[in-house]
């Protein structure tokens, strides 16, 4: 039996963690806003070496949050919001103080990840559980403010490393430790465990039994992770190759996220009323022309068609977590670990494999091939059960 709690919508608490999470993945979108930096500091630094350094965050970020999301099925454990928040902080606020030792900057990296890691599914699953009967359009909110923060980053820390230089980046501990107050003293008190997700032989039952289609689900938002990961590594370098200053490419590379915030909310809302997968597959399929549309015009026409590539790839982002959630309905943690955490870490890893490319071939084959992924993601997004609509369920 699924878990039930049946409580009024706690706007309040939602958004708090909907705040959270905009800082959250504002650090996460840190280390690509250094590249450009890295590369003035050290000519010698190759996109496969910066490849390597997004990767070891994404990676350590994203494979373990399955486990964590078990875990906290079984236990539900509210301090990892604020914990997760400030280890983050700090591990990332370090990083440009060692940028001379890439061995070093990479470990930090990888340690800077296991904040996120500790922070999604726990944040994630407080908020199904406080929305109610808006589960996809809340979530969608709630990943909006993510995509926010993923876009204000180019906005607020370009400008910082330029003025500053990468020593500045010890004082961006400070938003960190302050969001991690406001959790430790607002984050919702809620049980999130369940009794029927506590055991180990029920939950592998539960994944064995839904195999097929979470093996889709897992699949889509793999490839769509590699996307989306990949031009964040790669627009910046791309950018920069085509002499635009690090100020306009982080402008670019803003509105392609903040127009992916706002797809986001709109892909909940069209989601509850005609399916995960109508959603899913049209947005995704969508989204290929529309970036080759960005890359072969110029200026305004340009900036437009980035836009509304981005509002498409990201449109699914909070769907297929829900679509994941109502598949494996008594572990709602570790099916947010699974699609936050393990698949767009597989996509992470893969991120490498386009360092390569461009590294062969140039950027523009390496950014031509990032182009064509959320076709892919959305051919495989047809073997996705066609579930109905929630908002019918809930009319029926």
């Amino acid at each position: 039996m699924a878990i039930t709690i049946k409580q009024p919508i706690q706007y309040s608490k939602i958004g708090v963690l909907s705040l959270a999470h905009m800082l959250n993945d504002l650090y996460s979108n840190f280390l690509p806003q250094m590249l450009p930096f890295l590369i003035l500091i050290n000519p010698s630094f190759t996109a496969t070496q910066a490849a390597i350094l997004v990767s070891s965050f994404t990676i350590t970020s994203s494979i373990i949050q399955p486990l964590i999301g078990y875990y906290l099925d079984r236990q539900g454990k509210r301090w990892f919001v604020y914990i997760g928040t400030l280890w983050m902080a700090i591990m990332l606020s370090l990083t440009g103080v060692v940028h001379g030792n890439y061995l070093l900057l990479v470990t930090l990296a990888a340690l800077a990840g296991l904040g996120t890691a500790a922070f999604h599914p726990q944040a994630s699953t407080m908020v199904n559980i406080l929305s109610g009967s808006y589960k996809a359009v809340l979530l969608s909110t709630f990943i909006a403010f993510g995509n926010f923060g993923f876009a204000l980053g180019p906005l607020l820390l370009v400008p910082l490393f330029q003025t500053y230089g990468l020593q500045a980046t010890l004082v961006t501990v400070i938003p960190g430790m302050l969001v991690s107050l406001l959790l430790l003293f607002f984050a919702p008190r809620i049980n999130l465990s369940s009794d029927n997700s506590s055991d180990l032989a029920s939950v592998v039952a539960s994944v064995k039994f839904a195999a097929k289609e979470l093996s889709a689900i897992v699949s889509v938002i793999a490839v769509r992770s590699l996307a989306y990961t990949g031009l964040l590594t790669m627009l910046p370098l791309y950018f920069q190759a085509r002499n635009l200053s690090n100020i306009a490419a982080s402008h670019l590379v803003t509105i392609m996220l903040a127009t992916g915030a706002i797809g986001g909310i709109t892909g909940g809302f069209i989601s509850d009323m005609f399916g995960r997968k109508r959603l899913i597959v049209g947005s995704l399929v969508l989204a290929t022309p529309l970036f080759f549309a960005f890359l072969l015009t110029h200026g305004l026409l340009s900036t437009v068609f980035l836009a509304l590539a981005g509002a498409a790839l990201l449109s699914s982002f909070s769907v297929t977590v829900v679509a994941a959630q109502e598949v494996i309905p008594n572990n709602k943690a570790m099916a947010a670990g699974l699609t936050l955490g393990f698949a767009n870490g597989i996509g992470g890893l893969a991120v490498v494999l386009i360092g390569r490319v461009a590294d062969f071939w140039g950027l523009y084959a390496a950014v031509s091939v990032l182009f064509t992924l959320p076709l892919i993601a959305g051919l495989l997004a047809l073997f996705m059960k066609d579930r109905p609509a929630a908002r019918a369920q809930r009319v029926a």
